[in-house]
């Protein structure tokens, strides 16, 4: 049987019974303490007169001072005390108890048992002060926070098993929450499921806090956090503002749940999905039948309920939705073109080389140098495509790209049938590509003028 510890409401109670005339058997059998423990407590009461029933009773405080000598204290010195300022740091730096005992063997001489360090880490941990956390308040539309987690393993449309990932947007005020499982955690992604979320709620929180993920912030910092450009975009053309917390602090969050850690013990167990579709239908029916309509543990009340209160004075939506485009950057190849996911863009050949920032949207490819768009093209996501503009290229490219086998044939014809039909065979070699050739016949004419009969060409007048 565990020994049961006295409180001090059990010393005056038993220091009353004793004015009282109780015995100290009288008190043991009542349960407030041992005859031992009264015993001493009443040879301790004998002292300082607290039994004669004339005098008024002692309060807790003077009954804890009178206490306090009894106990045991320790009265011996560690044999660690000149290694505290050593274990205390290696306590604060998270080694364990028994790596600090092997070492202080090894390199320091000790020769004492693991106890006396555990003794001293006990001592050490109770001068640390306790970590303590404020729990804010949020006013209605001030705020919302974005979760981002891992989810449920599904067969992915490409073929194989692939993990999930669960983006939670929850209003702080009214707890109303947006759930969306997504395949991966790129920048496109997350501009996409803001989007979805805003819309959800049909309005926009002044502030949106969230964890230092890299598709949001590309530099963590306590004081100056470099948010992602395209962030920042989706940021102005909805109107709120990025509240990241500081790294490595998520307590600074300020709101009493994670969204993720709610949706895994609320949604996901005892739980099948036969694909995405079917996880985030299931998904969004939670959130407005289950989640919605709970009694919340903090606020007392179901969320959709508050939300009805929120939703006056949060954002409205843009008239017309923000073009959520991926800003990266790249480099110039050689060949006039920079590549984005697999696919190639060309550029002035100026340019080659540089440096350049461009925006994908789901339909465009938009690139620029010095703030100033140089080149645009619809996207494709055919693996190796290349979107060529012809006048990007150097001007002799520009040549033999326009000098096809068409323009060849259409040239010869204009000379005259002789010439015809010597690009017509240069042109239909099997075995070698006379391309070159067909085009170095053609500029002859640059310096030889056709024939009056019109069959061929003729010497020009320098010849």
């Amino acid at each position: 049987m565990s020994r049961r510890k006295i409180e001090m409401h059990h010393y005056r109670q038993a220091l009353l019974r004793m004015r009282q005339g109780d015995s100290d058997r009288d008190i043991a059998k009542s349960g407030l303490m041992g005859r031992r423990t009264a015993a001493s407590l009443r040879t301790l009461a004998g002292e300082r007169d607290w039994l004669a029933t004339e005098q008024p009773a002692p309060d807790d405080a003077t009954i804890a001072e009178a206490l306090a000598p009894s106990k045991r204290a320790i009265t011996t010195v560690s044999t660690l005390e000149p290694h505290r300022e050593r274990i205390a740091a290696w306590l604060a730096q998270g080694v364990s108890g028994v790596v600090i005992h092997t070492v202080l063997k090894r390199e320091h001489g000790f020769t004492g048992h693991y106890s006396a360090v555990r003794r001293m880490l006990d001592r050490l941990k109770q001068d640390v002060p306790p970590k303590t956390t404020v729990r804010l308040n949020f006013a209605p539309g001030e705020a919302a926070q974005v979760d981002f987690g891992a989810g449920p393993t599904l067969e992915h449309p490409a073929g194989g098993q692939r993990r999930t990932w669960a983006f939670v947007m929850t209003l702080c005020f009214s707890r109303h929450q947006y759930v969306e499982f997504v395949w991966d955690q790129t920048v496109a992604t997350w501009l996409g499921c803001h989007r979805r979320a805003f819309e959800w709620f049909a309005a926009v929180p002044a502030r949106v806090i969230i964890d230092n993920a890299k598709c949001a912030i590309v530099k963590a910092c306590i004081r100056d956090p470099e948010v992602q450009r395209s962030y920042a975009d989706c940021a102005e053309g909805y109107g709120f503002k990025i509240d990241p917390c500081p790294p490595h602090d998520p307590q600074k969050k300020g709101i009493v749940e994670s969204g993720v850690k709610y949706l895994k013990g609320n949604f996901l167990p005892l739980k099948s999905f036969r694909d995405l579709t079917d996880l985030n239908r299931q998904a969004k029916a939670w959130a407005m039948e289950e989640a919605g309509t709970r009694r919340h543990g903090t606020t007392g009340e179901a969320p959709l309920a508050r939300f009805e209160i929120e939703r006056a004075v949060l954002l409205p939506l843009p008239p017309v939705a923000p073009d959520l485009g991926v800003w990266s950057q790249a480099n110039v190849h050689p060949d006039c073109h920079i590549q984005f996911e697999h696919a190639y863009y060309s550029v002035p050949f100026s340019l080659v080389g540089k440096l350049l920032w461009f925006k994908a949207t789901d339909g465009m490819v938009t690139i620029y140098h010095d703030f100033k768009p140089v080149a645009a093209h619809g996207r494709t996501r055919k693996y190796g495509d290349r979107r060529t503009v012809n006048d990007h290229l150097p001007p002799d490219a520009q040549a033999f790209f326009a000098h096809d086998r068409a323009w060849c044939l259409e040239q010869a014809g204009r000379i005259g049938p002789a010439c015809a039909e010597l690009i017509e065979r240069l042109l239909s070699d099997r075995i070698v590509e006379r391309l070159r050739a067909a085009q170095g016949v053609l500029r002859l004419q640059k310096s030889y003028a056709a024939s009056p009969t019109g069959s061929g060409l003729r010497s020009g007048a320098g010849a």
